[in-house]
C-alpha cells in the first residue's frame, strides 16, 4: 500500500491479498482447501464428485475425431490438485481406452499452490502431465477440455459504490494509524467506458433505479481478458466453468446492497475483507449474463448452463447414494462420510446451487450439452 501512495483500487488490493507470492493467501500457499481447512470445494469432499463428472468428461472427449493426436484435459487454478487426481482414477475405471489419447495440463499462477499440487499428484503416472503458464498455452494452443472449477469467483474484482447520486470506484486506503479503511474515487475513464458498454449489451442499469445511497456491488472487469487469453490458448474444445453465480437481476438488485463479496478463513465467513490481508480467502460470485457477455466478446460460444445439483443427479448421484446401503457393515464410517458429501454436493442452499456453465470454441454446439435430471428425480 505504501508503494501505491496509501490508496489503491479494491481490485489491486484483492490481487495482492490473494496472489502475492510471499504474502498472498494463494500465492504463498497458505490457503487450505479441505474439510478441516479454510473452506471446502466439491472436489475436496471426496472422490465421488470427480467420478460423477468423469462420465460427462468422457462423453465430451468422445465427440472429438478419433484421429485427434492428443486431447488435453486442462485445469486452470487446480487448487490442491484433488479434482484432477480423482478424475484420473475415475477415467481409468470408466474409459481406459481413452487414456492413451490424453494429457493433463495444469495452469497455476501461484507458486505456493503449484508446490501443493505437485506433492498431491507426484504418484500420478497413468496420464502424461505437465504444468505450464497461460503464455505458454497461448504460444502453442491445444485441443480438448478446460476446467475452471471455483476459479472465477477468486479473480480480483472492482467494487462500485453509489453515493451522492453518483457511481464511484471503491478504494482501499491507509489511514493515519496505518489501518486499512474504505475510500472512494471517481470512476477511471476506461472502467466507466467498460461499464457503459457491458450495460448496453446486457440491458443492465447501474446503479438500479431504486438503489439507496451506499449501495455497493462488484464488477468483474478482468473477465474479458481472462476469456480472451483462454480463447487464444485453446484451438478447439470446450470450457466448463463451475462456480457460484447469480442472474443479473439478482446480482445487481437494489436489495443486494453490499454485493456478494465474502472473506473466509477456517470455515468462517462474514469477516471483514480488510482484516489481515493474505490470511483469508476473498471471493465474489459471478454474474451469469455479464460473464457470458465477456466470453462471447472473446470468441466463445455459450452452449449451456445448469445448477450443479441437477447435473449431478442426472449423472447418477442418487444411484451412488443407494449403493452406499449395500456396503458391508465394516465400511459404515466410510459410507456415512460419503453420504454426507454426496448430500452436500446437491444441497440447494450450498454447493448444489453452483452453476455449471459450458462454453465452446470451434465445436458443434449440438454435441456438447450439460446433463439434465429428468423431471421425476
Amino acid at each position: 500500500m505504501k508503494q501505491v501512495g496509501g490508496v489503491t483500487s479494491f481490485r489491486r488490493y484483492m490481487d495482492l491479498a490473494l496472489n502475492d507470492p510471499n504474502h498472498g493467501f494463494y500465492g504463498s500457499g497458505r490457503a487450505r482447501v479441505a474439510r478441516d481447512g479454510d473452506f471446502v470445494t466439491s472436489a475436496s469432499l471426496g472422490p465421488d464428485f470427480a467420478a460423477l463428472l468423469a462420465a460427462q468428461v468422457v462423453r465430451w472427449l468422445d465427440q472429438f475425431p478419433a484421429d485427434t493426436p492428443t486431447l488435453s484435459l486442462i485445469e486452470i487454478g487446480p487448487g490442491e490438485g484433488d479434482l484432477l487426481a480423482d478424475l484420473v482414477d475415475a477415467l481409468a475405471e470408466q474409459s481406459p481406452q481413452l487414456l492413451h489419447r490424453l494429457e493433463l495440463v495444469l495452469v497455476e499462477a501461484n507458486p505456493g499452490m503449484k508446490q501443493r499440487q505437485q506433492a498431491r499428484l507426484q504418484h500420478q503416472t497413468i496420464i502424461p502431465m505437465r504444468w505450464c503458464s497461460m503464455d505458454e498455452l497461448m504460444a502453442a494452443p491445444l485441443r480438448g477440455l478446460v476446467l475452471a472449477h471455483e476459479l472465477l469467483d477468486a479473480l480480483p474484482v472492482e467494487r462500485l459504490i453509489y453515493d451522492d447520486g453518483v457511481l464511484w470506484q471503491q478504494l482501499v486506503a491507509l489511514n493515519n494509524t496505518g489501518a486499512l479503511v474504505w475510500s472512494k474515487g471517481p470512476l477511471p475513464p476506461p472502467l466507466a467506458e467498460e461499464i457503459e458498454q457491458v450495460c448496453n449489451r446486457c440491458g443492465l442499469v447501474l446503479p438500479p433505479l431504486d438503489a439507496e445511497q451506499g449501495w455497493t456491488t462488484e464488477w468483474h472487469t478482468g473477465s474479458l481478458g481472462w476469456f480472451t487469453q483462454l480463447s487464444r490458448a485453446l484451438e478447439q474444445g470446450v470450457l466448463l466453468v463451475v462456480d457460484y453465480a447469480l442472474e443479473m437481476h439478482r446480482y445487481y438488485s437494489a436489495r443486494r446492497s453490499d454485493g456478494t463479496l465474502m472473506a473466509v478463513q477456517s470455515q468462517q465467513a462474514g469477516l471483514s475483507p480488510l482484516h489481515a490481508p493474505g490470511s483469508q480467502d476473498l471471493t465474489a460470485h459471478i454474474c451469469l449474463e455479464t460473464v457470458e457477455d465477456a466470453a462471447v466478446q472473446a470468441g466463445w460460444t455459450a452452449l449451456d448452463q445448469v445448477r450443479q445439483g441437477e447435473a449431478l443427479l442426472a449423472l447418477g448421484l442418487a444411484e451412488r447414494l443407494y449403493g452406499l446401503q449395500l456396503l458391508p457393515p465394516a465400511e459404515l464410517p466410510q459410507a456415512l462420510q460419503r453420504r454426507e458429501a454426496l448430500l452436500r454436493l446437491v444441497d440447494p442452499s450450498g454447493l448444489g446451487d453452483f452453476r455449471w456453465i459450458l462454453f465452446g470454441k470451434g465445436v458443434n454446439s449440438s454435441r456438447f450439452k450439460l446433463p439434465t435430471a429428468p423431471d421425476n428425480v
